[in-house]
């Protein structure tokens, strides 16, 4: 059993994201005790967002620059972990709407065609191994669901359902915590519907 455990807020201990993907990662090591844990800060180890000088290795150049190499390396081992992972944790926030840079920069390493994914007669095909299950932890300031005048500037989750699902992966379940910014007791109760729902997985 392999859990893979990715952060990608910039807030550190202050984050929201990070402290209740980690609840979630301790409620699946307690329903798989022999389970061994990958984890990725995509923020104390980023990897470089995509260049010209990437999409020349990827068609076959020559790679002569050793901090491109390493990151190439790092992306390579990023889709390993995803093969590995039984579980798969992500932090996810929400940054004016959408999710951090440092997350999509990870999402351009493990999009790859022909490792991750393929085009065929009927279309695109995930390549990841069905099975997989997915929970990201979303957190943002505002509301954005149901009836919400917002719900139309939400680019976060809807994003990650569709490119994890473009991948094969599609289980997956989100534990939401929204309203963050809207005060003190809005918060409260934000975190804990979020931690009920954690204690509730099995």
């Amino acid at each position: 059993m392999s859990i893979l455990h990715i952060d990608s807020s910039i807030l550190g201990d202050y984050s929201v994201s990070r402290a209740l993907s980690a609840e979630t990662v301790a409620r699946q090591q307690a329903l798989h005790p022999e389970a061994n844990v990958q984890y990725r800060d995509l923020v104390r180890d980023p990897a470089l967002h995509l260049s010209d000088k990437h999409i020349a290795a990827f068609q076959g150049a020559e790679v002569t620059e050793a901090a491109l190499g390493e990151d190439l390396a790092l992306g390579g081992a990023y889709i390993d972990d995803l093969f590995a992972a039984d579980v798969i944790v992500i932090g996810a926030p929400m940054y004016n709407f959408s999710i951090p840079s440092q997350l999509k920069a990870w999402i351009d390493r493990v999009c790859v065609a022909g490792r991750t994914f393929q085009y065929g007669a009927n279309g695109p095909e995930g390549l990841l191994p069905k099975g997989k299950k997915v929970f990201v932890v979303s957190s943002r300031g505002g509301f954005y669901t149901g009836e919400s005048p917002a719900a139309f500037l939400e680019h976060q989750e809807t994003y990650l359902k569709g490119v994890l699902g473009f991948i094969g992966l599609t289980d997956v379940t989100f534990i939401r915590a929204e309203g963050l910014s809207r005060g003190d007791e809005a918060k409260t109760t934000a975190i804990a519907n979020a931690q009920a729902l954690i204690a509730s997985l099995s």
